[in-house]
Protein backbone atom coordinates (compact mmCIF):
# COMPACT_ATOMS: atom_id res chain seq x y z
CA UNK A 1 0.00 0.00 0.00
CA UNK A 2 1.15 3.54 -0.84
CA UNK A 3 0.07 6.28 1.57
CA UNK A 4 -0.73 9.41 -0.46
CA UNK A 5 -0.92 13.04 0.62
CA UNK A 6 -2.27 16.05 -1.27
CA UNK A 7 -0.78 18.97 0.65
CA UNK A 8 -1.98 22.54 0.32
CA UNK A 9 -1.73 25.62 2.46
CA UNK A 10 -5.06 24.90 4.17
CA UNK A 11 -5.40 21.14 4.40
CA UNK A 12 -3.56 17.83 4.03
CA UNK A 13 -5.70 15.20 2.31
CA UNK A 14 -4.82 11.54 2.68
CA UNK A 15 -5.55 8.36 0.71
CA UNK A 16 -4.39 4.76 0.63
CA UNK A 17 -3.48 3.45 -2.82
CA UNK A 18 -3.45 -0.27 -3.54
CA UNK A 19 -3.70 -0.01 -7.33
CA UNK A 20 -4.42 2.74 -9.90
CA UNK A 21 -8.10 1.84 -9.72
CA UNK A 22 -8.14 1.27 -5.95
CA UNK A 23 -7.41 4.58 -4.22
CA UNK A 24 -9.25 5.09 -0.93
CA UNK A 25 -9.54 8.63 0.52
CA UNK A 26 -9.03 8.75 4.28
CA UNK A 27 -9.92 12.32 5.21
CA UNK A 28 -8.18 15.64 5.77
CA UNK A 29 -6.50 17.61 8.54
CA UNK A 30 -5.27 21.22 8.81
CA UNK A 31 -1.80 21.95 7.44
CA UNK A 32 0.79 23.21 9.95
CA UNK A 33 2.30 25.95 7.79
CA UNK A 34 4.87 27.57 10.09
CA UNK A 35 6.16 24.66 12.18
CA UNK A 36 8.12 21.91 10.42
CA UNK A 37 8.22 19.50 13.38
CA UNK A 38 4.41 19.78 13.65
CA UNK A 39 4.13 19.26 9.88
CA UNK A 40 6.21 16.08 10.00
CA UNK A 41 4.31 14.88 13.08
CA UNK A 42 1.02 15.26 11.16
CA UNK A 43 2.30 12.97 8.42
CA UNK A 44 3.64 10.46 10.96
CA UNK A 45 0.22 10.38 12.62
CA UNK A 46 -1.38 9.50 9.28
CA UNK A 47 1.16 6.70 8.81
CA UNK A 48 0.42 5.39 12.30
CA UNK A 49 -3.34 5.49 11.67
CA UNK A 50 -3.22 3.80 8.25
CA UNK A 51 -5.03 0.50 7.76
CA UNK A 52 -1.66 -1.18 7.25
CA UNK A 53 1.94 -0.01 7.31
CA UNK A 54 2.67 1.65 3.95
CA UNK A 55 5.53 0.64 1.68
CA UNK A 56 6.23 4.27 0.81
CA UNK A 57 4.74 7.76 0.87
CA UNK A 58 3.72 9.74 -2.22
CA UNK A 59 3.03 13.46 -2.01
CA UNK A 60 1.39 16.08 -4.22
CA UNK A 61 2.33 19.56 -3.03
CA UNK A 62 1.67 23.13 -4.12
CA UNK A 63 5.35 23.93 -4.52
CA UNK A 64 8.45 23.30 -6.58
CA UNK A 65 11.60 21.27 -5.90
CA UNK A 66 14.81 22.66 -7.37
CA UNK A 67 16.23 19.75 -9.41
CA UNK A 68 19.83 20.82 -8.71
CA UNK A 69 19.65 21.31 -4.95
CA UNK A 70 16.56 19.35 -3.96
CA UNK A 71 15.36 22.34 -1.96
CA UNK A 72 11.69 23.25 -1.89
CA UNK A 73 9.87 26.50 -2.54
CA UNK A 74 6.34 26.31 -1.11
CA UNK A 75 4.84 29.78 -0.90
CA UNK A 76 1.84 28.87 1.23
CA UNK A 77 3.74 26.57 3.62
CA UNK A 78 6.73 28.68 4.74
CA UNK A 79 8.21 26.02 7.03
CA UNK A 80 9.00 23.87 3.98
CA UNK A 81 10.72 26.51 1.87
CA UNK A 82 14.49 26.10 1.68
CA UNK A 83 14.47 22.52 2.93
CA UNK A 84 15.82 19.50 1.02
CA UNK A 85 12.28 18.26 1.43
CA UNK A 86 12.43 14.72 0.06
CA UNK A 87 15.56 13.96 2.07
CA UNK A 88 14.14 15.51 5.24
CA UNK A 89 10.81 13.70 4.98
CA UNK A 90 12.46 10.38 4.14
CA UNK A 91 14.50 10.68 7.33
CA UNK A 92 11.62 11.95 9.49
CA UNK A 93 9.01 9.47 8.28
CA UNK A 94 11.27 6.42 7.99
CA UNK A 95 9.85 5.56 4.55
CA UNK A 96 10.78 6.23 0.93
CA UNK A 97 9.14 9.47 -0.22
CA UNK A 98 8.02 10.34 -3.75
CA UNK A 99 7.04 13.97 -4.22
CA UNK A 100 5.79 16.07 -7.13
CA UNK A 101 4.24 19.45 -7.78
CA UNK A 102 0.43 19.48 -7.70
CA UNK A 103 0.17 20.43 -11.39
CA UNK A 104 2.45 17.50 -12.25
CA UNK A 105 0.27 15.18 -10.19
CA UNK A 106 -2.80 16.51 -11.98
CA UNK A 107 -1.14 15.75 -15.32
CA UNK A 108 -0.20 12.24 -14.15
CA UNK A 109 -3.76 11.56 -13.08
CA UNK A 110 -5.13 12.68 -16.43
CA UNK A 111 -2.54 10.65 -18.35
CA UNK A 112 -3.18 7.48 -16.37
CA UNK A 113 -6.92 7.42 -15.71
CA UNK A 114 -8.35 10.62 -17.21
CA UNK A 115 -8.65 12.36 -20.55
CA UNK A 116 -5.07 11.49 -21.55
CA UNK A 117 -5.46 7.72 -21.54
CA UNK A 118 -3.93 6.19 -24.67
CA UNK A 119 -1.82 9.25 -25.55
CA UNK A 120 1.99 9.16 -25.44
CA UNK A 121 2.32 12.87 -24.60
CA UNK A 122 -0.14 14.59 -22.28
CA UNK A 123 -0.06 18.22 -21.23
CA UNK A 124 -2.08 19.00 -18.12
CA UNK A 125 -3.23 22.63 -18.09
CA UNK A 126 -4.25 24.48 -14.94
CA UNK A 127 -6.54 27.50 -15.47
CA UNK A 128 -7.78 28.69 -12.13
CA UNK A 129 -6.11 30.46 -9.24
CA UNK A 130 -2.99 30.28 -11.40
CA UNK A 131 -1.94 29.33 -14.92
CA UNK A 132 0.29 26.27 -14.82
CA UNK A 133 0.76 22.79 -16.13
CA UNK A 134 2.60 19.48 -16.17
CA UNK A 135 4.02 17.23 -18.87
CA UNK A 136 3.75 13.44 -19.00
CA UNK A 137 5.56 11.41 -21.68
CA UNK A 138 4.85 7.68 -22.02
CA UNK A 139 3.41 7.60 -18.54
CA UNK A 140 6.31 9.40 -16.86
CA UNK A 141 6.70 12.97 -15.65
CA UNK A 142 9.34 15.05 -17.38
CA UNK A 143 9.99 16.50 -13.92
CA UNK A 144 11.35 13.25 -12.51
CA UNK A 145 13.44 15.01 -9.85
CA UNK A 146 11.47 18.21 -9.49
CA UNK A 147 11.80 21.23 -11.72
CA UNK A 148 9.85 23.80 -13.65
CA UNK A 149 8.85 22.03 -16.88
CA UNK A 150 5.23 22.77 -17.71
CA UNK A 151 5.16 26.20 -16.02
CA UNK A 152 3.93 27.93 -19.17
CA UNK A 153 2.10 30.62 -17.17
CA UNK A 154 5.30 32.44 -16.23
CA UNK A 155 7.59 34.48 -18.45
CA UNK A 156 6.97 37.87 -20.12
CA UNK A 157 5.09 36.54 -23.16
CA UNK A 158 1.57 37.95 -22.86
CA UNK A 159 0.56 40.03 -25.88
CA UNK A 160 0.07 43.70 -25.15
CA UNK A 161 -1.39 44.81 -28.49
CA UNK A 162 -4.41 42.88 -29.78
CA UNK A 163 -6.08 44.66 -32.67
CA UNK A 164 -6.71 48.17 -31.40
CA UNK A 165 -6.50 47.18 -27.75
CA UNK A 166 -3.32 48.03 -25.83
CA UNK A 167 -2.85 46.25 -22.53
CA UNK A 168 -0.41 47.06 -19.72
CA UNK A 169 2.26 44.57 -18.71
CA UNK A 170 0.49 43.38 -15.57
CA UNK A 171 2.84 42.51 -12.66
CA UNK A 172 2.96 38.84 -11.66
CA UNK A 173 3.44 37.26 -8.26
CA UNK A 174 6.60 35.53 -9.55
CA UNK A 175 8.32 38.92 -9.79
CA UNK A 176 8.12 39.39 -13.54
CA UNK A 177 5.70 41.45 -15.60
CA UNK A 178 3.67 40.33 -18.59
CA UNK A 179 3.10 36.74 -17.48
CA UNK A 180 0.02 34.84 -18.60
CA UNK A 181 -0.61 33.99 -14.94
CA UNK A 182 -1.11 37.69 -14.23
CA UNK A 183 -3.76 38.22 -16.92
CA UNK A 184 -5.31 34.81 -17.67
CA UNK A 185 -5.76 33.18 -14.27
CA UNK A 186 -9.14 33.67 -12.61
CA UNK A 187 -7.84 36.80 -10.88
CA UNK A 188 -6.11 37.80 -14.10
CA UNK A 189 -9.36 37.59 -16.03
CA UNK A 190 -10.92 39.86 -13.43
CA UNK A 191 -7.97 42.26 -13.77
CA UNK A 192 -8.38 42.23 -17.55
CA UNK A 193 -12.11 42.92 -17.32
CA UNK A 194 -11.56 45.81 -14.90
CA UNK A 195 -8.94 47.34 -17.20
CA UNK A 196 -11.20 47.05 -20.26
CA UNK A 197 -14.46 48.17 -18.72
CA UNK A 198 -13.68 49.87 -15.41
CA UNK A 199 -15.91 47.38 -13.60
CA UNK A 200 -15.04 44.92 -10.83
CA UNK A 201 -16.52 41.50 -11.55
CA UNK A 202 -15.58 37.98 -10.46
CA UNK A 203 -14.44 35.47 -13.05
CA UNK A 204 -17.49 33.20 -12.70
CA UNK A 205 -19.78 36.15 -13.47
CA UNK A 206 -17.64 37.17 -16.44
CA UNK A 207 -17.75 33.66 -17.89
CA UNK A 208 -21.49 33.27 -17.33
CA UNK A 209 -22.06 36.71 -18.87
CA UNK A 210 -20.08 35.64 -21.93
CA UNK A 211 -22.09 32.44 -22.21
CA UNK A 212 -25.26 34.57 -22.15
CA UNK A 213 -23.96 37.00 -24.81
CA UNK A 214 -23.29 40.01 -22.55
CA UNK A 215 -21.15 42.42 -24.69
CA UNK A 216 -18.56 43.50 -22.13
CA UNK A 217 -17.97 39.93 -20.96
CA UNK A 218 -17.76 38.84 -24.60
CA UNK A 219 -14.96 41.32 -25.26
CA UNK A 220 -13.07 40.22 -22.15
CA UNK A 221 -13.31 36.55 -23.04
CA UNK A 222 -12.34 37.19 -26.67
CA UNK A 223 -9.12 38.87 -25.51
CA UNK A 224 -8.53 36.21 -22.85
CA UNK A 225 -8.74 33.46 -25.47
CA UNK A 226 -6.46 35.42 -27.81
CA UNK A 227 -3.88 35.90 -25.04
CA UNK A 228 -3.76 32.17 -24.29
CA UNK A 229 -4.10 30.69 -27.78
CA UNK A 230 -0.74 31.74 -29.21
CA UNK A 231 1.40 30.55 -26.29
CA UNK A 232 -0.56 27.28 -26.08
CA UNK A 233 -0.04 26.73 -29.81
CA UNK A 234 3.72 27.10 -29.30
CA UNK A 235 3.57 24.64 -26.39
CA UNK A 236 1.72 22.15 -28.60
CA UNK A 237 4.17 22.55 -31.47
CA UNK A 238 7.05 21.90 -29.04
CA UNK A 239 5.55 18.95 -27.17
CA UNK A 240 3.38 17.27 -29.77
CA UNK A 241 0.83 16.45 -27.10
CA UNK A 242 -1.96 14.12 -28.16
CA UNK A 243 -4.26 15.76 -25.64
CA UNK A 244 -4.26 18.81 -23.39
CA UNK A 245 -6.49 18.27 -20.37
CA UNK A 246 -7.67 21.39 -18.53
CA UNK A 247 -8.31 21.58 -14.80
CA UNK A 248 -8.84 24.44 -12.38
CA UNK A 249 -11.92 26.54 -11.76
CA UNK A 250 -12.14 28.07 -15.24
CA UNK A 251 -12.31 24.59 -16.80
CA UNK A 252 -15.82 24.18 -15.36
CA UNK A 253 -17.13 26.08 -18.38
CA UNK A 254 -17.11 23.58 -21.22
CA UNK A 255 -17.94 26.37 -23.65
CA UNK A 256 -14.84 28.28 -22.55
CA UNK A 257 -12.63 25.19 -22.99
CA UNK A 258 -14.15 24.60 -26.43
CA UNK A 259 -13.49 28.21 -27.47
CA UNK A 260 -9.86 27.90 -26.40
CA UNK A 261 -9.53 24.57 -28.20
CA UNK A 262 -10.80 26.04 -31.47
CA UNK A 263 -8.45 29.03 -31.23
CA UNK A 264 -5.41 26.86 -30.52
CA UNK A 265 -6.13 24.26 -33.20
CA UNK A 266 -6.32 27.07 -35.76
CA UNK A 267 -2.74 28.10 -34.86
CA UNK A 268 -0.80 24.81 -34.67
CA UNK A 269 1.11 22.86 -37.30
CA UNK A 270 -0.60 19.51 -36.70
CA UNK A 271 -4.21 19.27 -37.83
CA UNK A 272 -6.68 17.55 -35.53
CA UNK A 273 -10.15 16.39 -36.59
CA UNK A 274 -11.07 16.13 -32.91
CA UNK A 275 -10.64 18.37 -29.86
CA UNK A 276 -7.09 18.80 -28.57
CA UNK A 277 -7.92 20.82 -25.45
CA UNK A 278 -10.56 19.08 -23.35
CA UNK A 279 -11.93 19.30 -19.80
CA UNK A 280 -10.12 17.11 -17.29
CA UNK A 281 -11.88 13.89 -16.33
CA UNK A 282 -10.38 13.47 -12.84
CA UNK A 283 -12.60 16.06 -11.25
CA UNK A 284 -12.35 14.68 -7.70
CA UNK A 285 -9.01 14.63 -5.87
CA UNK A 286 -6.63 14.68 -8.87
CA UNK A 287 -3.75 15.48 -6.50
CA UNK A 288 -4.30 12.26 -4.56
CA UNK A 289 -4.79 10.26 -7.74
CA UNK A 290 -1.61 11.69 -9.26
CA UNK A 291 0.37 11.06 -6.07
CA UNK A 292 -0.90 7.48 -6.06
CA UNK A 293 0.13 6.95 -9.68
CA UNK A 294 3.56 8.43 -8.89
CA UNK A 295 4.12 6.20 -5.87
CA UNK A 296 2.82 3.05 -7.53
CA UNK A 297 4.98 3.60 -10.62
CA UNK A 298 8.11 4.24 -8.54
CA UNK A 299 7.43 1.10 -6.51
CA UNK A 300 7.09 -0.95 -9.68
CA UNK A 301 10.25 0.55 -11.18
CA UNK A 302 12.30 -0.26 -8.08
CA UNK A 303 10.94 -3.81 -7.96
CA UNK A 304 11.88 -4.48 -11.59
Amino acid sequence: MILCFDIGGTAIKTAEAFAPDDIRPKGRVPTPTDDYPAFAATLRAAIRDASQHPERVAISIAGVIDPDTGRATVANIPCLTGRPLVADLTADLGLPVDLANDADCFALAEAAVGAGRGHEVVFGIILGTGVGGGVVVRGQLINQSGGFAGEWGHGPVAQRIIGETVLPAFPCGCGQVGCLDAVCSARGMERLHAHLHGAEMDSLTIVSGWEEGEPQAARTIALWVELLAGPLAVVENMLGAGIMAVGGGLSNSRALVAALDGAVRARILRRFDRPLIVPAECGIEPGLIGAAILGLSRRTARAA
